[in-house]
């Protein structure tokens, strides 16, 4: 029987992280003084995890963090991932987010053992503007050398994740226009959430969809392409059709109503949405001797449970109990 929740929606993606560490200290995201707060579980945990949830209607299951190419064992474990089936004897869609430092030498093992895709988060294009973000001195010659070994790899299509602040790497839209173009990515904008350490969130921050397309319009103009319903990303190609890019604008323009993803955190807790102010303790039910069938019920009451949206902007906002390095993206 596939997960659904009250509201109707499939859940068929999984986002489930394997580590809170991370090796960089981007500014949006950690405040410098917080490193790894939450453990890790031992991969057999993790595969059998995956293994419930692909019983029960999971297609897609995206590696995070933290930065998952910081765990050992990483690619042995995207080998056991490929192993699964989903109900209709599929193999699992398995993708990475990783902040590309160590991917130069991974990529190709990591396809080799099953990994279909590959998202990099990278903030700004140019390596003075990125070390400032990322307080990583030589990090951008790092992850540009990954980019283009995924790209080698074929582990396509290869997307770049942006953050976008204004007055901080809001000069970076036009910049990533040109990258998408010559370097065959797809690079997204993220609008900024309140998920960072800092808690420095407030709307005149956010730098809005429509803002980045008018924008990007004094380089070249972007024309929508069909995307589907449960996808965050609004999706764009310039009008000569060379490179594409993609908009993920949760709070300008919402998705929650086609919000098809759950995640599960480094140590074993199940959120149903970014903006949880609770989790579900998985790791706590297997620690006790949980039967499959026991955290299969478990699982399906926490994804009932599932939030109908976040309030981001509105007098009744709770922050969420983690922010994103903590959760997973």
């Amino acid at each position: 029987m596939h997960l659904v929740d009250r509201f109707g929606r499939a859940i068929t993606d999984l986002r489930i992280s394997i580590t809170d560490r991370c090796n960089y200290k981007c500014v949006y995201c950690r405040s410098g003084n917080e490193g790894a707060i939450y453990g890790d579980l031992p991969f057999p945990e993790y595969l059998r995890i995956v293994r419930l949830f692909a019983s029960a209607g999971i297609k897609k299951v995206r590696v995070t963090g933290g930065e998952p190419l910081l765990r050992k064992g990483v690619i042995e474990f995207v080998r056991e991932l490929s192993r699964l089936r989903t109900l209709d004897d599929q193999s699992l869609d398995i993708a990475v987010t990783t902040n590309g430092h160590l991917l130069e030498e991974m990529a190709r093992p990591l396809k080799n053992a099953g990994l279909r895709r590959v998202t990099v988060s990278m903030d700004a294009v140019d390596p003075e503007g990125f070390a400032r973000i990322t307080r990583v001195p030589t990090g951008f010659a790092h992850v540009l050398a990954g980019i283009r070994a995924a790209r080698r790899a074929d582990l396509d299509p290869v997307k770049i994740n942006c953050v976008l602040m204004r007055g901080f790497n809001d000069d970076q839209i036009v910049p990533f226009g040109k990258f998408a173009r010559e370097e065959g990515v797809v690079v997204r904008f993220i609008e900024f959430m309140p998920l960072e350490e800092g808690r420095v969130w407030s709307p005149d921050i956010v730098v809005p969809l429509d803002e980045i397309l008018q924008r990007m319009a004094s380089y070249r103009r972007l024309v929508e392409v069909p995307h589907e319903s449960s996808e965050t990303a609004r999706r764009y190609r310039f009008e000569d059709g060379v490179g594409e890019i993609g908009i993920i604008a949760p709070v300008s323009h919402p998705f929650c109503g086609h919000c098809s993803r759950v995640r599960v955190t480094s140590d074993g807790k199940i959120r149903t949405c970014l903006f949880s102010v609770w989790d579900h303790d998985l790791r706590g039910l297997m620690r006790r001797g949980a039967s499959d069938g026991e955290l299969m019920e478990f699982i399906r009451n926490a994804v009932s449970r599932k939030e109908e949206r976040h309030h981001i902007g509105e007098p009744s906002f709770v922050s969420p109990s983690r922010t994103m390095v903590h959760i997973g993206g």
